[in-house]
């Protein structure tokens, strides 16, 4: 525990050195919600509420996503990350230090949409409803988070970029993030489901107001966990054995 501890203040640090990166990971959901959720969620609580917890899970898939993607795989073209590999203490630390990082870092850039909601629409929560969405953003990140280091120990880093990014908006809008509970166009709700963006949104929705989650949405989303953890750990496993065989 202590390592994993040593390691995630590492990586904040780093981060923290390079203040943009903590402005880049919250500049996209707080700009969503100046441009999409405050001029339309109108007087409505629960349409005001439903957009933001739509715009918090499109934080945490845009941070998990780039933060892991790009941020690991620049980490692997440094002479430093074949150094700590061949320490004794092994991998376990390392990757528990970077998740919980990418932890802190994500609900860092929820403050913005939070602060926002607050501010300048009628989203409202209880104080369970509040402890509830807090939890869910746990939960929703493990997708999201395992997508990011399956595709930056897969990629070199600037082909990470490239497939971080072109991922990112067709989830986001496929999930139906963009849209208010059942009013996305009709292609969009055949195929949301099949995504994991769909089941993550859903379990913010049903963490903040009274929304049925989908069967189909929740069973998919542990699939994609579970085919997320594989490609994810075949990805390490594989550039392990690439660079230490």
């Amino acid at each position: 525990m202590r390592l994993s501890l040593v390691h995630a203040r590492y990586q904040l640090l780093e981060t923290v050195r390079i203040p943009i990166a903590l402005v880049g990971s919250a500049f996209f959901p707080a700009a969503s919600m100046l441009f999409f959720v405050v001029p339309f969620s109108g007087d409505d609580p629960a349409i005001a509420t439903y957009a933001t917890a739509s715009m918090v899970t499109f934080s945490v898939m845009s941070t998990n996503i780039f933060q892991y993607g790009i941020g690991v795989a620049e980490d692997r073209a440094q002479p430093w990350d074949p150094y700590l590999r061949t320490l004794p203490a092994g991998a376990a630390p390392r990757f528990a230090g970077r998740i919980l990082a990418g932890l802190i870092l994500t609900l860092i850039s929820l403050l913005p949409v939070v602060v926002i909601a607050a501010v300048a629409t009628e989203a409202r929560l209880t104080g369970p409803a509040f402890l509830a969405a807090l939890g869910t953003v746990l939960v929703i990140a493990v997708p999201f988070t395992l997508m990011g280091l399956a595709i930056g120990y897969s990629l070199p880093s600037k082909a990470a970029i490239v497939v971080a990014q072109v991922v990112f908006f067709p989830l986001a809008f496929g999930g139906g993030l963009l849209f208010p509970p059942g009013d996305s166009p009709g292609f969009i709700e055949a195929i949301a489901p099949y995504l994991p963006t769909r089941g993550a949104v859903e379990l913010m929705w049903a963490a903040v107001g009274d929304f049925p989650v989908d069967r189909l949405s929740l069973v998919m989303l542990g699939v994609w966990i579970a085919l997320l953890a594989t490609v994810a750990g075949w990805a390490y496993q594989r550039d392990e054995g690439r660079r230490f065989s």
